[in-house]
């Protein structure tokens, strides 16, 4: 089978899915995402968010929309922040793509306090269309990739088979995909022979882009590449660990690295204006995380206090044991929305 379809069917088979049987985030699951460190994310991605509907024009009616919500964290301290915005919390309608059923199991939990409407969807394609603020947080890097191998005749696509023991393996399909190279970047069309080149469905990028001409912003924060590359980056995580994925399917987190100068060029085919794709630390500190690290500290005791700035590091810091710039962050708005805050000097349009 294509990698594509093995890396869906470990993750959200209905029975044997990592996400429809586990529950994988937190120090207890397998990896940690950034609102799961600290409530400072989650807030601060709610400041942006009403301050976007601030330079929409303050439409009375948004659609405020997560893809992949986890288990409703960031939700949850996103419209704990906005309650110092009540014309933004009064203007919401929370609409939640989620695919796994104990996932919104948790995410109902999570969300019990919030006194606003909220709605569960299967697919971005089922939100209601209207003026709306869009959220992926490590969500794209688990969508299904195809990967393709360059061979002396053409591109032929890497599939998964069984071994004589009947063990999953890699192996290359026999004939070459038909007039592949033409949809291969151009920097990568001169690849060695048997470098891999890897690229995701472009649906949903295609249907956010399509929905901001509603009006509105898309932010989108993921590990990957701006410039699209070579390279297999199909990685399994099994607590905290990094794993082989092709052993145990439906027992690790599956993911890849988010091509981003693909998804900017598809998600901007209907008009929508890119800006970044920035580094999370400089993303983070132009909203002012710095600050808030600083005013959580002042009330709080010397143990949490040293929890904050931990926190605080991992979230910013541009090395190995920090996400600050392995994470991206690309906003997408419609050309009607003057400017998105916390890029700084990253002009629209530019990756």
């Amino acid at each position: 089978m294509p990698v594509s379809q093995y890396m869906e069917l470990c993750l959200t088979h209905p029975r044997y899915g990592y996400y429809t049987t586990l529950d994988p985030f937190g120090t207890s699951g397998d990896f940690t995402t950034a609102p799961e460190i600290s409530q400072m994310f989650g807030e601060l991605i709610g400041l942006w968010a009403a301050s976007v509907w601030g330079v929409m024009g303050e439409p009375q009616a948004l659609n405020l929309v997560e893809l992949g919500p986890g288990r409703g964290t960031m939700m949850a301290d996103i419209m704990r922040a906005v309650k110092i915005v009540p014309a933004f919390r009064e203007a919401v309608s929370v609409h939640l793509v989620e695919t796994s059923r104990s996932l919104r199991e948790r995410q109902k939990e999570s969300l019990a306090e919030v006194d606003r409407p909220i709605l569960w969807h299967a697919m971005l394609q089922d939100v209601p269309r209207g003026p709306a603020i869009y959220l992926a947080n490590e969500f794209f890097d688990a969508l299904p990739i195809n990967q393709m191998v360059r061979q002396p005749d053409g591109w032929h696509e890497r599939m998964i088979d069984l071994d004589e023991y009947g063990d999953f393996k890699y192996v290359i399909g026999s004939d070459p995909a038909p007039q592949f190279d033409l949809t291969v970047p151009r920097h990568l069309r001169d690849a060695p022979v048997d470098s891999i080149y890897e690229w995701r469905s472009p649906v949903v990028a295609l249907e956010l882009g399509r929905r901001l001409q509603a009006g509105g912003a898309a932010l989108i924060i993921d590990y990957g590449h701006l410039r699209s590359a070579l390279g297999d980056t199909l990685q399994a995580v099994r607590r905290h660990r990094f794993d082989d994925p092709l052993m145990g399917p439906g027992l690790a987190d599956l993911s890849a690295h988010v091509d981003f100068e693909a998804l900017t060029m598809n998600a901007t085919q209907f008009g929508a204006r890119a800006y970044g794709a920035i580094d999370q630390g400089s993303f983070l500190l132009a909203l002012g995380i710095d600050k808030r690290a600083a005013a959580l500290r002042l009330k709080a005791t010397a143990e949490t206090a040293a929890a904050i700035s931990i926190a605080f590091e991992r979230l910013i810091a541009p090395n190995q044991t920090g996400m600050g710039a392995m994470f991206k962050v690309l906003g997408l708005c419609h050309p009607s929305v003057p400017i998105l805050p916390g890029f700084g000097n990253a002009a629209p349009g530019t990756i």
